[in-house]
């Protein structure tokens, strides 16, 4: 396997959305499932690089944070998609009701802001994408947690190389 995380820097909100949609398609190039974490305080860009990751899947409409309903089904797209935002999660038990497992299956595509709020209940993450604050932008760390994850950074890399051959 090639190296386990990259880091790229994000000078502004369009940036982010273009990683997003970059991301999305290393994702249908991957031809597998993905669970992904979104991690970074609040105003990152975490929505803004879901946002970018949906329109990279072919979605046409607004994507806005699911933080009141927990999650967003994007079913229409291939590959299905599901956004959750877990910051107003009370308990991770909250999850088990929901059925957070049925959204886990092979194919989909698992979006999930402030995953750490449902620690113990979710799988771990494929890849994790952490936003902070550098000057006036942002740096995105992308850290690959399984062979899945590394399939996605590998492509992200080949994607944003020079080409080679001419």
């Amino acid at each position: 396997m090639a190296e386990q995380a990259m880091e790229l820097e994000l000078a502004d909100e369009a940036a982010t959305v273009a990683l997003g949609g970059r991301l999305a398609r290393a994702v249908i190039a991957s031809g597998q499932g993905l669970t992904l974490f979104l991690e970074g305080n609040l105003g990152m860009g975490k929505t803004t690089l879901s946002r970018g990751f949906m329109r990279g899947l072919g979605h046409q409409g607004a994507v806005k944070s699911p933080t009141y309903t927990l999650v967003e089904p994007y079913e229409h797209l291939q590959p299905p998609t599901f956004h959750f935002d877990l910051y107003r999660l009370g308990d991770p038990e909250e999850l088990e009701y929901m059925g957070i497992r049925d959204y886990f299956s092979g194919a989909a595509v698992c979006l999930i802001e402030w995953a750490e709020r449902g620690a113990g209940i979710l799988p771990p993450a494929d890849l994790v994408v952490r936003l902070q604050r550098q000057g006036r932008g942002r740096k995105a760390m992308l850290l690959a947690g399984s062979a899945a994850g590394q399939r996605v950074l590998d492509l992200l890399a080949s994607a944003a190389a020079p080409d080679s051959a001419g």
